[in-house]
């Protein structure tokens, strides 16, 4: 979970406008402190709420991220099958026809497939014709090599994860020092959440509750206002995020999906595979010389049926 531009540092806070020295009356005083423990708890509120809408941005990064490589993973093939008979069919067409513009329209097609030589060698295996290989996917977006199982991690998976951000989320913490333990203690917790890797996120936890027990926060009165003001201005951060998640061309499809993204990826992928099947039967019609095949017509209506057959074979 990526820290804000700007992380909270206590040390480095002006005092607010607000901030008013002890007063040495006893009833003062006792006010004055409540005061201080009313602001302290809206601190308190603030930080749990913050870290919960921290969940709910980083799991819908994580499920974007993931969907984005399950979609390339298993529909891409099956889109490069398509582009591939598609353009057998163009030629096919051209073959038949001879027309100069269909074989123009078939040069085009083939060419748009065929791949550029020696990309692959050039960038020692991180690029080829095709984009980025996972390798060199996973070194640019920071991601784990191993692609994820699933788009949405399990029940059990998302529970442990929530638990542990609760615990252990960078945005607790005032102190710079504590701050970069959380931030790197962090980043493995989600790269665990995004593989699904239930038993990792339990290893976590118990280093988590084996580490340094985290120092109370205690903030002075004064810097409480800053804290509230440092909190809000983070979440409204986070919400300029998540909106442009939402509005990305992959966050508006994995909304469409609703609870299933991966049964949504699975219907995809059997249209494509009619529609392979479809294009296939297609090749093979205009490889035969592209008779049209039509459907048996009503007894009454078979003389009319055999002439457009014949009508057709000529054309071919």
């Amino acid at each position: 979970m990526a820290a804000s531009d700007a992380p909270f540092d206590a040390q480095n806070q002006t005092s607010s406008p607000q901030a008013v020295p002890d007063p040495p009356d006893p009833a003062e005083r006792a006010a004055y402190e409540e005061a201080a423990e009313r602001l302290a708890r809206a601190v308190r509120a603030a930080e749990a709420a913050l870290i919960e809408f921290e969940i709910a941005v980083e799991t819908f990064r994580i499920e974007v991220e993931n969907f984005s490589r399950l979609h390339e993973e298993r529909l891409g093939p099956l889109y490069g099958r398509i582009e591939e008979l598609d353009a057998a069919i163009a030629e096919a067409v051209a073959a038949r026809t001879g027309d100069p513009e269909d074989e123009r329209r078939a040069r085009e097609a083939r060419a748009a497939l065929t791949p550029m030589p020696q990309v692959s060698e050039l960038f020692h295996g991180w690029l080829d014709s095709d984009g980025y290989s996972t390798e060199g996917y996973a070194m640019l977006t920071e991601q784990p090599v191993q692609r994820p199982p699933r788009v949405r991690p399990g029940e059990k998976v998302r529970r442990l994860y929530r638990d542990l951000v609760r615990r252990c989320h960078p945005d607790l913490a005032t102190d710079e020092t504590e701050r970069h333990r959380r931030d790197v203690f962090i980043s493995r917790v989600n790269l665990a959440y995004a593989r699904g890797d239930e038993p990792a996120l339990r290893e976590l936890a118990d280093e988590w509750d084996r580490g340094p027990e985290p120092e109370p926060a205690g903030l002075p009165h004064e810097e409480l206002y800053a804290r509230l003001e440092w909190l809000a201005r983070r979440k409204d951060l986070l919400a300029d995020a998540v909106a442009a998640l939402e509005d990305s061309a992959v966050g508006s499809m994995l909304r469409m999906a609703g609870d299933d993204p991966d049964g949504m990826l699975a219907e995809v992928a059997e249209g494509l595979r009619r529609q392979i099947t479809e294009r296939e039967a297609e090749l093979a019609r205009q490889r035969d010389g592209g008779a049209a095949r039509a459907p048996a017509a009503p007894p009454d209506e078979a003389g009319e049926a055999g002439d457009g057959a014949g009508a057709a074979g000529t054309n071919g």
